[in-house]
């Protein structure tokens, strides 16, 4: 079989499994369209609520909490990837290109789950923030320097996850330099979640806290001797 012959057939294979994957999330979605509108919707909704305390605050807050501390960690995993691509701790296990692509699909999954954060901030009933509260630095109700720190740090991260799609454009100097500011961004994620936090005073938050920030700070000064070696 010629390599064009391959090509098509696996085209091929790849359009038949867009219409099957396409087919099921159809019958799927009118599927539970269809248990929605029944009368079994309403019995199931009702033992959900009992099940999983839905009709109390606490379920906004533990999705709040749990959202964040997600977003915390992803973007520290970030963090300590970026810094072990230029000291080149990985070359001998993994491709470089893999490496680059992890990084940043890190970065995004991070935002993602800030993403959550936001949105639950937005309706929870016990303490609703308002979009300006959240946007704009230091406005919030609710300890809003440290607030206000967070807000600082999600711009400095959606900044450098931009530039992950620009560099061709700026040039790589240009996105070394904005991605320093990575750093920065995580600092104030530490300090946004551990002085905001309302579970920072229990010792497995302050554990991760304190181990999360030990690794980075020990990553940046080897990173830091590695380009002074340079």
């Amino acid at each position: 079989m010629s390599q064009q012959q391959i090509s098509k057939l696996s085209s091929s294979e790849s359009h038949t499994s867009v219409w099957l994957a396409t087919g099921v999330l159809l019958v799927t979605a009118l599927t539970l369209g269809v248990f929605l509108i029944s009368p079994l919707a309403a019995g199931a909704q009702g033992n959900l609520t009992n099940l999983f305390a839905l009709s109390t605050e606490n379920v906004t807050w533990y999705v709040i909490r749990s959202a964040g501390i997600t977003a915390y960690l992803l973007l520290w995993f970030s963090t300590v990837w970026g810094l072990a691509i230029p000291t080149k701790i990985f070359d001998r296990y993994l491709n470089g290109n893999f490496t680059f692509d992890f990084h940043k699909f890190i970065s995004l999954l991070s935002l993602g789950f800030l993403g959550l954060h936001i949105f639950v901030l937005l309706v929870d009933n016990y303490l609703p923030f308002t979009w300006t509260q959240i946007l704009v630095p230091f406005m919030a109700p609710y300890r809003p320097v440290w607030v206000g720190i967070g807000s600082i740090a999600l711009y400095l991260t959606v900044l450098v996850t931009i530039t992950f799609y620009m560099r061709n454009r700026i040039g790589m100097k240009t996105f070394r330099l904005i991605h320093y500011s990575s750093l920065l961004a995580y600092f104030g994620a530490v300090a946004h979640a551990f002085l905001s936090g309302t579970d920072s005073s229990l010792p497995a938050a302050i554990l991760m806290y304190a181990v999360t920030l030990l690794v980075v700070v020990f990553l940046t000064v080897y990173w830091l001797y590695v380009a002074i070696r340079k």
